[in-house]
Formats: structure tokens, sequence, C-alpha cells
């Protein structure tokens, strides 16, 4: 199995699960997380005074799917660049991973069966 991890404006969520759910990608899991990649912190102003804000709130969102389903793990990547480049910097990165194993909670079921 792979898992597909993406690291993406917030903004951009709606567009990105349209994307995938046509892409055949039948779940997801997003988490709102804090970082900082390239473009670093910023400065901002409230109330007259300037601070600096080191982490920029991002959505990391998760997707596994199994090898057999190759092409839509390519799909759903390519729909998730897609539709959150801008060509600015922050745009996001995407991460793809070897799963070993994955549980059902409440069945038991292992594998491709849990998916």
């Amino acid at each position: 199995m792979k898992r597909i991890v993406a690291i993406i404006q917030p903004f951009k969520l709606e567009d990105v699960e349209d994307a995938v759910m046509k892409a055949g990608v039948v779940g997801m899991t997003v988490t709102e997380v804090k970082g900082f990649g390239r473009q670093g912190g910023h400065t901002d102003t409230y109330r007259g005074t300037s601070y600096v804000v080191d982490f920029k709130p991002k959505l990391q969102l998760e997707i596994v799917v199994e090898c057999e389903r190759a092409d839509e793990v390519i799909e759903a990547i390519e729909a998730i660049m897609s539709a959150t480049r801008s060509g600015q910097v922050g745009d996001g990165k995407i991460f793809v991973e070897e799963v070993e194993s994955v549980i059902q909670i409440r069945t038991g079921a292992c594998g491709v069966q849990a998916l």
C-alpha cells in the first residue's frame, strides 16, 4: 500500500477534495498543522504592534491506497498538484510512502481489506 501525505494551503482544501474524489479516492484524512518551509515566517502588525509569525497554518492530507491501484495514486497526486499549484512559494509538498500494514480497529481486518 502507498500513503500520500500532502501539505497544502488551507483555502485549497475544497479544490483538492473535489479533484481526489474524481480520481477515485474514497478516503482522506485532513489535519490542521503549522509549519514553515522556504518561505519562512513573516511579520504582521496588530493594533500598531509588529510581531513575527514563524509558523504558517497549513493542512495535512493523508490518503492510503493499494499498490495495485497505482493509477489512482498517480491520479490523486496529479489532482492534488493541479488543485494547489499557484507557482508561488508555500504551495506545499507531497510525500509518497510505503505502508507496511493496516488494521481496522472495529473488525480486526488487516491489509487491503482494512482500507
